[in-house]
This record gives C-alpha cells, sequence and structure tokens, in this order.
C-alpha cells in the first residue's frame, strides 16, 4: 500500500509540472476549443481554450510507468515489470487515436477530424491486440465475476473475447461522451478508476494497483487546470485514454460487470444520446432539451459546478455500492 501511494503523488507531481509546462506551448500552438452553435450558449466563451491536454496525462503515464518498470527489474521483479506494460500499451493506443482526432481537428484545421469508421477500426484493432494478450499471453482464462451473486461464470473463449472488445469499446465512447464539462469526465473517471483500484488490492492484483494508481495521480493532476473555469480541455486524446484505462483494469481483474454499477453515469451518458437519437428519427421530436444528459441539465438551468459535483457525488455512492456487492 505504501508504494501505491508514493507512486500516486509521484504521479498527481508529474502531472502538474508537466501541465504547467504544456499548456503555455497549446495556447502559443493555438489549438483551441471549438464550441458547437447549437451548444449551451454558456459554452461559446470556451472558444478557443486550449484543448488536447490529454497528453499531459498519456506523458506522465509513460514517464512514471517507464520508472515503475526500472524499479521492478532492478528489484527482481521482472514478471511485475512486464505485467505492467500491456495496460500501459493500450491506453496509450487509445489515446494516440485521440490525439490524431483532435489534431486533425485543431491543428490541421479538418473540423471532420478522424473518419468515424477509421476511429473505431483503430479502436477495435487496440482492442483485439489486448483481449488477445489476456487471454493468450497472460492466459487469465475467461471468468468474469457476476455482482451481487458473488460468484465467477465460465464462457466459451470465444464468446469471452466478443465480449471483451465490445467492453472496451463500449465504456471508452461512454467516458468520450461523458467529457463535455469542465472538470466532469476527469472528476468521474478519477474516482471509478479509484474504485477498481481497491478493488484491486483487495484481490491483490499488484499490477493493476500499480497502473491505477499511477493513473489516479496523473488525472488529479491533470484536473487542477480542468476544474470550472478550466484552463484546458483533455480532448478526445484524454477522453479515450481513459476509457481506456477503466476498461483495460476492469477486464483484468475479472469485473467489467461491476461498471453497470461503478460507471452507471458514462452509461447512462450513452443511453441518453442513443435514446435521443432514435426518438427523434422517429417522431422528429426530443426527449431531452441536448444530449449527451449533462447538457440538458445545463439547459434546464443547472450550474456546470453543480452538474460536475452532482455526477460525481453519485459515481461515488455508486462506487461504495459496486466495493459492498463483490
Amino acid at each position: 500500500m505504501k508504494l501505491e501511494m508514493s507512486t500516486l503523488i509521484i504521479s498527481f507531481i508529474t502531472s502538474v509540472i508537466l501541465g504547467i509546462i504544456i499548456l503555455p506551448i497549446l495556447k502559443k500552438m493555438k489549438i483551441g476549443q471549438i464550441e458547437r452553435d447549437d451548444g449551451p450558449k454558456s459554452h461559446l466563451k470556451k472558444q478557443g481554450t486550449p484543448t488536447m491536454g490529454g497528453i499531459i496525462i498519456i506523458i506522465s503515464m509513460i514517464l512514471i510507468v517507464t520508472g515503475m518498470y526500472i524499479f521492478f527489474v532492478a528489484n527482481n521483479q521482472e514478471e511485475m515489470a512486464y505485467k505492467i506494460l500491456p495496460l500501459l500499451l493500450l491506453t496509450i493506443g487509445f489515446g494516440v487515436i485521440g490525439f490524431i482526432d483532435d489534431f486533425k481537428k485543431l491543428v490541421l484545421k479538418n473540423t471532420k477530424g478522424l473518419k468515424p469508421s477509421y476511429k473505431m477500426l483503430g479502436l477495435l484493432i487496440i482492442s483485439v491486440a489486448y483481449v488477445m494478450y489476456l487471454v493468450y499471453g497472460l492466459q487469465i482464462g475467461t471468468q468474469i465475476y457476476i455482482p451481487i451473486l458473488k460468484e465467477y461464470i465460465q464462457l466459451p473463449i470465444y464468446l469471452y473475447i466478443l465480449f471483451a472488445i465490445i467492453v472496451i469499446l463500449g465504456t471508452t465512447n461512454a467516458v468520450n461522451l461523458t467529457d463535455g464539462i469542465d472538470g466532469l469526465s476527469s472528476s468521474v473517471s478519477a474516482i471509478i478508476i479509484t474504485c477498481l483500484t481497491v478493488i484491486a488490492i483487495k484481490l491483490g492484483v499488484t499490477e493493476v494497483t500499480i497502473f491505477g494508481s499511477i493513473v489516479i495521480g496523473c488525472t488529479l493532476g491533470f484536473l487542477m487546470f480542468n476544474l470550472h473555469p478550466a484552463k484546458v480541455f483533455m480532448g478526445d486524446t484524454g477522453s479515450l485514454l481513459l476509457g481506456g484505462v477503466i476498461s483495460a483494469m476492469a477486464l483484468y481483474i475479472k469485473m467489467p460487470l461491476i461498471l453497470l454499477i461503478i460507471a452507471l453515469i458514462p452509461v447512462i451518458e450513452t443511453l441518453s444520446v442513443i435514446i435521443q437519437v432514435a426518438y427523434f428519427k422517429k417522431t422528429g421530436n426530443r426527449i431531452f432539451k441536448m444530449a449527451p444528459l449533462h447538457h440538458h441539465f445545463e439547459l434546464s438551468g443547472w450550474k456546470e459546478n453543480k452538474v460536475v459535483i452532482v455526477f460525481s457525488v453519485i459515481t461515488l455512492v455508486l462506487c461504495i455500492v459496486g466495493l459492498n456487492v463483490i
């Protein structure tokens, strides 16, 4: 536990220092937020705010994970060193896809960014590679834990592979949709990742507890610049990365179904978009004032800080519930 706390603190400090260094660079390069004309009017003042700040989290993670890799090797814990790398590679892969999308939109001024089909293909390739690693590399088995029932079930290998890929893609896109208000996605994700880290500690999965501690520290460091009024936004670079972290950790500890409880906010955000689109296509009317759901509450009169606090508190409560049903 002492190692996890030290890692978290070092990761936090590293992320803050990198934020101080990278933020002026993003400003100088004029990599600014582009706001939707049909969005909440209060968001128009955010136009030009530096974005693509997820690179702060990515670089921090690379530095600290590399440091931990060297530490484990030096202490004759090569197996631990090798196990932590795939977790990093999955999340960096997702972050890079988000970075390419952000880069095309914000630097190359291609408003469409990366084609959705190319983006999904990239996410799919990385997801398949990670799941193959879990199944054939680590050989962790194809069991998944059923919360509440408190027992594992064995899935046929091909069904497990398909299920795991869907979990990764679904979680990543859900966290991506949750990003839209200052500090919302980073706050909610940090709480969810903390919960998964606590579960990993209870299960004794050290590589996940170390990795989780690193991500928590890096995300909290970024949050110092992302709280309202945000000095920087994470962009797809950060939101895809955090979604990858959550799904990778959940699958590694064989608890993807726990996300239906502890990650209910991203799940509901996703459902709000699906329901809105489906209902509009069928009737020409809208159920929500705007989707994802956080924008509905904004247009209903809620301040950004209130949305973030309420959604974060709900996530915290759900994480406590989750810890009690495993």
